[in-house]
């Protein structure tokens, strides 16, 4: 019998099918690595031949997925073949072109508006994602990226208008005078005021790849056992796009009830140029701090108020001779810069990896220590007790309403009609009032 991976390659291929037939004959060459030019609302562009295309509109339950080269296009759908796949090895260069009328007001990542002709201009995001409201074209254009957005910007600053004019001033172009003050566009101005996102939570929690819409939102929150939802905020190492990932989105699901997990998959320890973590203790040091600057800019945006426990996904390694150093490191460098910026910091580390170095850590810096921790370890056992956490039995560290368990990892499941792949978790947390000085008590 075919594996889920297989499967899940097999409906991946398939989906660029129905994308080509309904587009151009050059532009279904394209999608199937025979040509370059692809069209789309009156904009052409010449892609790389290695890059998919998928029309999201044909395809309303694809995954916008990070880690193959792509063009995306149309409005995001359910992205209900998302997988919950937390980091990726290697970010890919991706473009998504969708209306700019009705493009959802994203806070995860910085959006620019361009006016027509002007040249676009450079920004680099936390979360190696950008976005530009091309004004003239009437498109909103995200681009994803691994070490640099030059290529995909390139191919972008290329495309042609039905009028024969480019986004940009189009290659070998000498720069104007510029495009002039560049702002956001107002449709992805900051949303609402900060929400009160985390009570005190002890029961179970989900997490899934992409938030998942408000109807599913809505229809779990009535008939399935959770109350506490993992969100994935942002960085290098994030695995899906967040199309519905909004201030709006999060202040819903606080005034709903729901307990928010914000997670942020930074750098991790394997060799990667795009999301690896460094091996030597003080760049991860450095690493650290940057990637709690990122995390808090992404949680203001979305309106996750000040002492709001940030996650670092960080995931399992088994070379702990080489990482276990640079991991404390930058998860003690990312709790003590989260505090100084007055947020809760938090760990998903793996109970064979993470858990022990943290652990055997603990007594040397145990202010600089996540006060949260939440360990994956796939037992079936929702509880958070020493022995499932991976701690020693019957310590003191991160005692008390400072735990989390993911018991259950990668499944289909469904409440109220509604399947959403997901991981399941025993949440016991009590975040402060305001940002601690040292660990939550």
């Amino acid at each position: 019998m075919p594996s889920r991976t297989l499967l899940r390659c097999l409906l991946g291929a398939a989906l660029l099918i129905p994308a080509a037939a309904g587009l151009p004959a050059h532009t279904a060459r394209a999608a199937l690595g025979d040509g370059r030019p692809v069209d789309y609302r009156g904009l052409r562009l010449s892609v790389p031949a290695d890059w998919r295309v998928i029309d999201l509109d044909r395809n309303p339950g694809a995954c916008l997925r990070l880690d193959l080269p792509t063009l995306y296009l149309g409005h995001a759908g359910a992205q209900s073949e998302c997988t919950t796949g937390r980091a990726v090895a290697a970010r890919a260069d991706t473009l998504h072109l969708e209306p700019l009328d009705g493009a959802p007001p994203r806070a995860d990542i910085p959006t620019l508006a361009v006016d027509g002709g002007a040249e676009l201009p450079p920004v680099q995001g936390g979360s190696n994602e950008l976005r530009y409201a091309l004004r003239r074209s009437g498109l909103m254009a995200t681009v994803s990226y691994g070490v640099s957005p030059d290529a995909v910007r390139a191919v972008l600053a290329r495309a042609r208008t039905a009028a024969g004019g480019h986004v940009g001033p189009g290659p070998g172009s000498r720069p104007g005078p510029g495009p002039g003050p560049v702002v956001a566009e107002p449709a992805v101005a900051a949303g609402p005021g900060p929400r009160t996102a985390q009570e005190p939570f002890t029961g179970e929690g989900f997490d899934a790849c992409t938030a998942p819409t408000q109807r599913s939102m809505d229809t779990w929150r009535a008939d399935s056992p959770f109350g506490a939802v993992g969100i994935y905020i942002g960085g290098r190492a994030r695995a899906c796009a967040q199309p519905r990932l909004t201030a709006d989105w999060v202040r819903r699901q606080a005034e709903a009830g729901w307990h928010l997990m914000p997670i942020w998959v930074g750098p991790q320890p394997w060799r990667s140029s795009s999301t690896g973590l460094s091996s030597d203790p003080s760049q991860a040091n450095d690493q650290g701090r940057a990637e709690a600057d990122g995390a808090v800019d992404a949680a203001r945006n979305l309106g996750l108020e000040e002492g709001t426990v940030l996650y670092n996904d960080l995931e399992n390694y088994t070379d702990r001779a080489t990482w276990d150093a640079p991991v404390v490191a930058y998860l003690t460098a990312w709790t003590v810069r989260l505090h100084e910026l007055n947020y809760g910091a938090a760990a998903y580390v793996s109970a064979s990896s993470g858990v022990k170095a943290l652990s055997a850590h603990y007594e040397q810096a145990p202010q600089a220590m996540p006060d949260v921790l939440w360990v994956a370890r796939w037992n079936g056992a929702a509880s958070v007790s020493d022995a499932d956490m991976g701690l020693p039995t019957g310590t003191r560290q991160w005692a008390g309403p400072r735990r989390a368990h993911q018991f259950r990892g990668d499944h289909d499941a469904s409440y109220g009609g509604v399947t959403i792949n997901i991981d399941r978790n025993w949440v016991d947390v009590a975040p402060a009032a305001s940002t601690p000085a040292g660990p939550l008590s």
